[in-house]
């Protein structure tokens, strides 16, 4: 049995001073030289978000000869049939794709799956409706095929090519497809692993124009600018919360300079205006907690395709049209997702983290397509690898996982499916992520299954929640300046935004709507308000508080507020 110990601790993330030092004399802000030394960045050369900074398509392997089948299938005037993820990722790249081919003179159109009747990837069943529907003579695959065996298989029967454009994990055994790029294949040195689909997409297009260009189709001043799909590339980045690795940053920056500039798809601005923001100060915060969540909401309420259209048309009006009903979706899943939520929480009233190192819920009223955000919210609650499943009809359960620092999702179910060899159908996703599907009648023994490897792969440590923290903010940085300045960089996986720690005297509290603590903070005679969301707990007069910074507007005056992330005491 593991050890029960606090489940959250707020811990100091380690900022080189001789680093911080050298970006500082390079002519980095203070503050953001402390926090990007924490994050990696050795010079300020890193921190370049230019177009000429990305990495180069021939670096990815086999997209030479995925460049050159489809210069050839465009000159021959084949028709190409792209097969989308029912994700924001897979939206996005099948909006690129869509788009870029398009521009580059492809004769192409999309089909994606509806989640709930054709499940996820190229099956056999897809590209059997592709041809009937659509008479391909190529199919080209986004944010997904690297699993799709069996699909490849049957399309060749049918006589279609596969190129396969996808990012997630491989098994030990590749489709048998045209070419595959992904920069998670075998033998592939491609120095970014963590483009998201949309950018794999948006490199096979690079590399195609580029071979455009050599045959003499376009010359550097006629060939098509590719750039006008960066906006789509960066929400797609964003959403799919991949790892924002300083070529990821680059695309993702340039995309919200687009936005920032009015340049974006009729679809984003509308996306945008539903959602009460504004482009000319968007953040990767609006890209992932208001943007995406309403495109993914067709993917998880209905489907997909009314997503692919807001972003591919050029009619304003029906760009907003679509967004009220993205929108309407979202408002619909969020009251689903709540409902759930109460269920699986009513479900784990006697539950012990500390007895377990994994968490498994199933309930029959459960829906498909949200699943996933509540194993997300139940990983955070508990911090346990958390899959909870819902009916997939016919005897079969579809689950959901989401994963903690140093637990392989994946690779998990990979070792339960060779512990347990036929209990697992199919399964597949990423290291915090993934999905897969068993028999109803075998979620007690994938339960305990699951349970029995997370027993073997995580020690007590890694089950204490760390929030971590970029330390003291001094006094005069408590501004909306600094906001804003903090506003202006890209923030997200594997590039945290920052949260400071400190301690406060704690002045006042009152709970808000019985959900939310209000307080007010002092430190060095200065007062700071505060919001602790989710959380009515009884505070010490003297507290440790992790936050992040917040510009709060109200009747037209903007002050700073902090958003506390975790709370200690310090005792007296």
């Amino acid at each position: 049995m593991i050890t029960s110990k606090p489940m959250s601790q707020i811990r100091t993330r380690p900022s080189p001073f001789r680093t911080s030092e050298l970006l500082r004399q390079q002519g980095v802000h203070p503050v953001l030289a402390r926090l990007y030394a924490a994050r990696g960045v050795s010079s300020s050369a890193e921190l370049s978000t230019e177009l000429k900074g990305l990495h180069a398509p021939t670096g990815l392997l086999h997209i030479d000869a995925a460049a050159s089948f489809l210069a050839d299938a465009i000159a021959a005037g084949k028709k190409m049939v792209i097969v989308a993820d029912y994700d924001c990722d897979g939206a996005t790249a099948c909006a690129v794709g869509l788009r870029g081919l398009r521009m580059l003179g492809a004769q192409v159109d999309f089909i994606v799956p509806n989640r709930f009747d054709y499940g996820y990837g190229l099956t056999p069943e897809i590209v059997e409706l592709t041809q009937r529907t659509m008479s391909p003579d190529i199919i080209v695959t986004v944010d997904n095929g690297i699993a799709s065996i069996d699909g490849v298989a049957e399309a060749s029967r049918r006589g279609i090519d596969v190129v396969i454009t996808d990012h997630h994990l491989p098994a030990a055994t590749l489709p048998e497809a045209r070419v595959i790029v992904n920069p998670n294949q075998p033998l592939c040195g491609f120095a970014s692993k963590h483009l998201a689909g949309v950018g794999v997409m948006f490199y096979v297009l690079l590399a195609l124009r580029a071979e455009l260009r050599q045959r003499g189709v376009f010359d550097a001043a006629t060939q098509p600018k590719l750039d006008v799909l960066l906006d789509l590339v960066a929400l797609g980045t964003v959403a799919d919360v991949v790892k924002l690795d300083a070529n990821n940053r680059i695309l993702v920056a340039q995309g919200l300079k687009r936005m920032r500039s009015g340049k974006m798809h009729p679809g984003i601005a509308a996306l945008f205006r539903v959602a009460g923001r504004h482009p000319q100060t968007a953040t990767p915060f609006d890209l992932g907690f208001a943007v995406g969540p309403r495109l993914n909401a067709a993917g998880r309420m209905d489907d997909m395709k009314i997503g692919i259209e807001c972003l591919t048309t050029d009619d304003e009006g029906r760009a907003w049209e679509i967004a009220q009903q993205l929108n309407a979706l979202n408002i619909a899943r969020r009251e689903k997702e709540a409902e759930m939520q109460d269920t699986a929480l009513e479900m784990l009233d006697d539950f012990q983290p500390e007895d377990s190192t994994t968490l498994c819920v199933f309930d029959e009223s459960w829906h498909q397509g949200v699943i996933g955000i509540v194993a997300s919210r139940l990983k955070d609650r508990f911090y346990r690898p958390t899959i909870t499943f819902a009916p997939g009809g016919d005897g079969i359960v579809k689950g959901s996982g989401r994963s903690i620092a140093g637990f392989h999702l994946r690779d998990a179910l990979d070792l339960v499916s060779k512990h347990v060899p036929g209990l697992i159908h199919k399964f597949g996703g990423h290291s915090m992520a993934a999905g897969l599907t068993i028999a109803h009648a075998d979620l007690a023994t994938f339960t305990a299954a699951f349970e029995v490897v997370g027993k073997h792969l995580l020690e007590p440590a890694q089950l204490q929640r760390i929030v971590e923290t970029d330390g003291v903010l001094e006094d005069n940085y408590y501004s909306v300046d600094f906001i804003h300045l903090l506003e202006q960089q890209v923030w997200g996986q594997g590039f945290p935004a920052p949260t400071f720690s400190d301690e406060f005297r704690l002045i006042s509290q009152r709970v808000l709507k019985e959900r939310h603590l209000k307080l007010q903070l002092e430190k060095n005679g200065l007062r700071y308000d505060a919001i602790w969301f989710g959380h009515t707990d009884t505070l010490p007069a003297r507290v440790n508080v992790a936050f992040r910074l917040d510009a709060n507007e109200y009747n037209g005056v903007t002050r700073v507020q902090l958003l506390v992330e975790h709370i200690e005491g310090c005792g007296a």
